[in-house]
Order: structure tokens, then C-alpha cells, then sequence
């Protein structure tokens, strides 16, 4: 979608996918070494990066909506934490290579022709020896109606994923089923692609 469609779904009352961290992103999040500098992509209204923040990483989001950046920073204030946020389109602007320990992105589904730039775009943000984990909708998601976005153009293909990820270490890597329920857009069982990667 476009910033401007992002924009008004995240001026939408309360938070639209929940305040409530990322399964995946919970369960993987100990894998990160204590106090590390974190890239949270297509970060939304920020629940993951404010989760991240709790466990005391210094964390940055990158978003393109505004308004998804300024109810992450509200959020963050209630759980008294702190994050720094950047507004991009990650999908043209690239970000600074090997600034990172570790990234993490959830759902971030764009157009195919840009999946792997924003892919590539968050693993050269991490530096050598530092993880890369994800989780997105896959193509087989368009069966089940419960969240995501509308058509297979915008969903992720594991064999696309797998030569992206190629040339590093495969830590975890599932496709198949899971249940998430995260606010009002994602609601019970789905079909994902997980990863998670040592550059």
C-alpha cells in the first residue's frame, strides 16, 4: 500500500495490529545478545520495537507512515522505554549497511517486484556475525482469510526467499501453518514464512 493508505489505516482508533508483540519475534528474541543496537523494518505502529526496547536493546524502526511512527513513540512512552524511529520507503531509500547487531521484520508485504530489495535492504543493515529474523505471509495465505493482504502479488513465495537468503547461515527457516491474533487485521490460523539468518 501507499504511504498515504498506510497513513489513514494507522489514524484508525487504537492500535490496528495490536499492542502485543510478534509470536515469532518472542520466541527468537532471546537469540540476541543483551543490549545490542536492533533494526525493527516495516515496523508499523511499533509493538515490536517497543518490545525490544523492554528487554533494553537500543532499537531503531523504520517505517513509511507517519502516523504508524507517531503511535509507536506513544507507545513507547507508556511502557517507558525509549526508540528512535526513521520515516522511509524501504523499499526505494536504502539504509545504512552494518550499522546493526540483529534485524527483525514482521509482515512487511510490498508489491513482488520490490520483495527482494526491502529483503536485501535489511540484511545489509546488520553487520557481519549479526542475525536477521522475519515473518510473513505466505502466497498459500490468500486461502485462508485471516489477514494479510488481498491478493498473491503482495505475498511472499518460500522459494523466492530461499535464494535470497542463500548466501548465509540458515538458523531457522519453517513454512507452513501458524495462529496469530494481532489486533483486528490478523485473526487465527494463517500460513507463514519464517527465517531467521546469521550474515
Amino acid at each position: 500500500m501507499s504511504k498515504d493508505k498506510w497513513d489513514s489505516r494507522f489514524s484508525e482508533e487504537g492500535y490496528v495490529y495490536g499492542t502485543t508483540e510478534n509470536e515469532f519475534i518472542r520466541e527468537m528474541s532471546e537469540q540476541i545478545p543483551p543490549r545490542s543496537n536492533v533494526g525493527c523494518f516495516a515496523e508499523g505502529e511499533g509493538r515490536n520495537a517497543v518490545y525490544l526496547a523492554s528487554l533494553g536493546h537500543h532499537v531503531t524502526m523504520y517505517d513509511q507512515s507517519t502516523a504508524g511512527i507517531e503511535k509507536a513513540k506513544k507507545l513507547a512512552e507508556q511502557h517507558h522505554v525509549s526508540i528512535q524511529a526513521a520515516a522511509m520507503d524501504l523499499t526505494k531509500e536504502k539504509v545504512e549497511p552494518s550499522q546493526y547487531d540483529a534485524a527483525i521484520m514482521v509482515f512487511g508485504h510490498v508489491p513482488k517486484p520490490d520483495q527482494q530489495f526491502l529483503i536485501e535492504n535489511i540484511i545489509q543493515s546488520v553487520k557481519t556475525g549479526g542475525q536477521i529474523m522475519f515473518e510473513v505471509y505466505s502466497e498459500n495465505q490468500i486461502n485462508y482469510k485471516s489477514g494479510g493482504p488481498p491478493t498473491v502479488e503482495h505475498l511472499y513465495n518460500p522459494s523466492d526467499i530461499l535464494n535470497w537468503i542463500k548466501p548465509y547461515k540458515c538458523i531457522h527457516f519453517y513454512y507452513g501453518e501458524a495462529t496469530r491474533n494481532e489486533g483486528s487485521r490478523h485473526t487465527g490460523l494463517g500460513h507463514v514464512i519464517q527465517v531467521v539468518i546469521r550474515k
